[in-house]
Parts: structure tokens; sequence; C-alpha cells
């Protein structure tokens, strides 16, 4: 009866851990996700402003 209890208690401490781990990584795929997206952004507004600039 013990050992099982202490099974269970292990059990669900690792799928605890595993839940834990695959939100940090869903997480940081979607801020750097969003933060490439950002960046081209950027990068679109500066070549479009570089553009308009050169022809002034």
């Amino acid at each position: 009866m013990e050992t099982t209890t202490a099974l269970n208690v292990l059990v669900l401490i690792a799928f605890g851990l595993l839940v834990a781990v695959t939100g940090g990584v869903l997480y940081l795929t979607a801020a750097d996700w969003r933060d490439r997206r950002r960046q081209d952004k950027e990068k679109r507004e500066n070549r479009i402003q570089g553009r308009y600039k050169r022809k002034k």
C-alpha cells in the first residue's frame, strides 16, 4: 500500500513537471514568434522610409 502511494506521488510530480516544461517551451516559442514578427515589421517600415528619404 505504501509503495503504491509513493509511486502515485512520483507519477503526479513527473506529470506536473512535464506540463510545466511543455508550457515553458510553448511560451518561449510564442514569444520568439511575436518578436520575429515585430522585427520583420520594423525592417519593412525602415525600407519604406528609406525609399521616401532618397526620393526627396
